[in-house]
């Protein structure tokens, strides 16, 4: 057997005890707050780029839904920001001088989301998370939840899905969000 045939054959078990350590550890989630108590989790591999946003430098666009703050010139394209907490019925950050933004991507839409405050990036089992069921969340925001997990302090904490965010109808009805 060549030396590159052996190396082949090696890889797939590399790939395989990867995947099992990922596993052993987790994946990785951003955790942030959803208005003034919710605390929200949202995977690292849809996030581009966590960066904070000076409010006079957002480009407000007319006739758009409350929750879409405007544009933001960020690495020389066009950056839609949107509020999520707002998208997803809790009340709308208020003004300050500065707001963080979470810039998620998923294919070839990429969003900024803001939020209140990032806190941490945390790992969590994927099999943990529990299917969100109705009345336990406000209804605008089960379409955009993958689910739950209960923290360490019996906290809930909301696991937002970001391919449903990318995809949400109101970003379709509006023309935003195709980077």
């Amino acid at each position: 057997m060549s030396d590159s045939a052996k190396n082949s054959t090696l890889n797939p078990v590399a790939t395989i005890e990867a995947i099992n350590a990922s596993l052993e550890e987790g994946e990785k989630f951003l955790r942030f707050q959803l208005g003034a108590e919710g605390i929200a989790l949202l995977p690292l591999n849809v996030i581009k780029q966590v960066m904070q946003v000076p409010v006079n430098e957002i480009l407000p666009v007319p006739q758009m839904p409350g929750c879409v703050l405007g544009i933001y010139n960020w690495r020389g394209e066009m950056l839609w920001l949107v509020d999520i907490g707002q998208l997803v019925g809790f009340p709308p950050l208020g003004s300050s001088e500065n707001v963080m933004a979470i810039a998620i991507q998923i294919q070839d839409k990429i969003l900024g989301l803001v939020v209140r405050q990032i806190n941490d990036i945390e790992r969590h089992h994927l099999d943990q998370i529990n299917l969100p069921s109705i009345g336990l969340f406000a209804p605008e925001l089960m379409p955009y939840l993958q689910g739950y997990l209960i923290g360490a302090n019996q906290e809930v904490l909301m696991v937002l899905n970001g391919e449903a965010i990318a995809n949400a109808p109101l970003w379709q009805l509006n023309r935003m969000g195709n980077g």
